[in-house]
């Protein structure tokens, strides 16, 4: 698992985005990129916007690495359909991703960290593989502790994202099914993401 090193609200500011939708996010308040010369505009060239549209889905998954980045695309390339779509489908079966989508964690590091510690099963077997690929209806259930969290309680009653249309989910048990991966269409993100201006920059 890849460690965050920074503060994940310094993304935000870096990359000029409020990436989660997130009501507390300095960029609310500052727009300005972090450090002595953050007010300083440049114009982005075309391999600045690629890697900026990277760097919004790499922080948006909870800093994915370079490396598992890398073998989405390779994994997304390789499968029929449009590479940016499956870029995306193979983003979103991501455990923790799922975990974040299904509300039972308020963002998406908090989401890892359930994982992580072992919180978290998949047809009735453990898994703590942030980046572990759900198929579709697969089931997820938190284990019976995690159920009590004050955390977990907390996020299942956040008004500021809904659970989206391709899971199901009972907050009164704890558990979920994915039922498919979407389109980029069907995903709810707070900011544009796109994905096909990461299919260019690995294509270089």
């Amino acid at each position: 698992m890849s460690k965050r090193e920074n503060s994940k609200y310094k993304i935000n500011r870096r990359l000029g985005v409020n990436l989660w939708g997130r009501p507390k996010s300095p960029i609310n308040k500052r727009e300005t990129r972090p450090g002595q010369h953050g007010a300083k505009r440049t114009k982005p060239t075309d391999f600045g916007k690629q890697l900026m549209a990277k760097q919004r889905i790499k922080g948006y998954y909870g800093n994915v690495s370079e490396r598992q980045m890398r073998r989405y695309y390779q994994e997304a390339i390789r499968r029929k359909g449009d590479t940016g779509e499956n870029l995306i489908g193979l983003l979103e079966r991501r455990l923790d991703a799922i975990v974040y989508r299904m509300k039972f964690a308020a963002t998406v590091f908090a989401a890892r960290q359930l994982v992580s510690h072992r919180h978290v099963k998949v047809n009735g077997r453990r898994v703590n593989i942030p980046s572990y690929q759900v198929r579709d209806n697969d089931l997820i259930e938190l284990s019976p502790s995690a159920k009590q969290l004050a955390v977990v309680l907390e996020a299942t009653q956040l008004a500021e994202r809904e659970v989206p249309g391709y899971m199901e989910v009972d907050h009164k048990d704890m558990k979920g099914k994915f039922l498919r991966a979407p389109a980029l269409a069907d995903v709810p993100y707070p900011v544009q993401m796109e994905p096909s201006m990461v299919v260019e920059f690995y294509s270089r």
